[in-house]
């Protein structure tokens, strides 16, 4: 499955995904534990950008690799690692949490990822 997500900085500078489709709070949707991050690295001094996001391979994509599922009292979703960034090793620890398994209907193993302009 692949999806292009737009995530955004509000007034705070705090990261958000745009999912329009998500039925829970707004809170739900925002960046933290290392996304934020990363879609700085991403973004550079940019407030918004956009992902194309898949669960299998596509060319040229950064990949994020599942590395613990959280139990949902931990908030869930899963820590994943991301090794390389543009070509620069990071070993960059991330946490995505359930609305990533909303968005692909499961917890991939790996994430495809890579900026559309």
């Amino acid at each position: 499955m692949e999806r292009t997500i737009r995530f955004y900085k509000n007034a705070k500078h705090e990261w958000y995904a745009d999912i329009p489709e998500w039925g829970g709070a707004v809170e739900d949707l925002q960046m933290v534990e290392g996304a934020d991050e990363l879609l700085n690295w991403v973004a550079a001094s940019e407030n918004e950008c956009k992902l194309l996001m898949a669960d299998e391979q596509i060319q040229n994509a950064e990949i994020l690799d599942l590395i613990y599922t959280r139990e949902e009292n931990l908030g869930g979703g899963g820590d994943y690692l991301l090794e390389k960034f543009r070509g620069e090793f990071k070993n960059h620890k991330i946490w995505l949490c359930g609305v990533t398994e909303f968005v692909f209907k499961q917890l991939p193993e790996k994430i495809y990822f890579k900026e559309v302009v």
